[in-house]
């Protein structure tokens, strides 16, 4: 991905299915958002403030939820920003970015071997599930991580010591659709399993405490995460500075982390996309259109490289979301 990109993400989903607590963390969602959109109408009268974010989510004809837009958008329009509920900076990144925000660090010589932080914000906000993480020893799962190319079981253990600490509930993915596993897929999948379950229990943790981390929960956890997951590229400077662009490799270098949110994950995929998300400084996204918007209209963003040409693009979303995509190039043959 080339530093004026977007990241990618499968989201292609089917109608809610909801346990309560996601239920609670959706409506959470749409709250939030309803109190910005609100708080941005009161403060319009500013020319520097975006107009409030014209989108809802509704149930599209062929790819389960989507995002819709309420009224008419010029290109260029911010559409929502939104904080992710789930990051961890890349292995290659650790020492490099916040162990929180995944914003690049200004003060290489005082990065902790386990990961720092950018601001006191940060560090408090983190300090939940930090603490249940120094308290064990990870150098066998990082190392498991390392040698195969993970970055998703990565995020699972996050979010297993978010859970042990309070910082979330074991069902605070489930709104998110998974992906589909073979059983040669869950077979591999059962190695990074055992050795996150062994590092928290030999970090002393109770019975109680670890007593949700079974293999079915891990699993399930990675495969929400494998379809949604955003990698991230911070491109520093500001939204200006960037060229109008809607490219996502997967294979590119360079990412900083990866991250998991709410309303950006129900933007279905397009090769020629009308919007596309952008991460400034830090994991907190950007949306913003691409180009002039009719209301009702889908917003769309591209998961992949659309540089390729259609047949790697096919292979490349069937193999990476599970999907054969049927948008209006691929239908041309562009």
């Amino acid at each position: 991905m080339s530093s004026s990109t977007l990241g990618r993400c499968r989201r292609w989903a089917s109608p809610f299915t909801k346990a309560n607590c996601s239920n609670k963390l959706l409506h959470s969602a749409f709250s939030a958002f309803t109190t910005r959109t609100s708080t941005n109408i009161a403060e319009h009268d500013s020319p520097s403030r975006p107009p409030p974010p014209p989108i809802r989510v509704g149930i599209t004809e062929s790819s389960g939820r989507g995002v819709f837009a309420t009224r008419r958008i010029r290109a260029g329009d911010l559409l929502h920003t939104a904080k992710p509920i789930l990051c961890h900076p890349s292995l290659s990144a650790i020492h490099t970015v916040c162990y929180f925000c995944l914003r690049k660090l200004k003060n290489l010589a005082n990065s902790l071997s386990h990961g720092s932080f950018c601001s006191e914000e940060c560090k408090e906000r983190s300090k939940g599930f930090y603490d249940v993480e120094i308290r064990a020893d990870w150098l066998a799962f990082d190392d498991y991580c390392r040698t195969h190319d993970l970055k998703y079981p990565l995020m699972v253990k996050r979010l297993a010591c978010m859970v042990i600490s309070g910082d979330a509930t074991t069902d605070s993915l489930d709104t998110l659709q998974p992906t589909s596993l073979t059983t040669e897929m869950m077979l591999e999948m059962e190695e990074g399993f055992g050795l996150l379950r062994n590092a928290l229990t030999k970090a002393l943790m109770t019975d109680e405490n670890v007593a949700f981390l079974t293999k079915q929960w891990y699993i399930s956890m990675l495969a929400r995460i494998r379809i949604n997951a955003f990698r991230i590229e911070l491109v520093g400077g500001s939204y200006e500075d960037l060229l109008s662009s809607a490219v996502a490799s997967v294979e590119a270098e360079g990412a900083v982390g990866n991250a998991i949110y709410m309303l950006p994950s129900f933007y279905n995929h397009d090769c020629d996309p009308n919007a596309h998300i952008i991460w400034i400084e830090n994991a907190d996204a950007k949306l913003k259109a691409l180009r002039d918007v009719k209301e009702g209209e889908e917003l769309r963003i591209c998961y992949i490289d659309a540089s390729m040409d259609q047949e790697a693009r096919q292979e490349l979303l069937f193999q990476g979301f599970g999907f054969q995509c049927s948008c209006s190039r691929c239908l041309f043959g562009d």
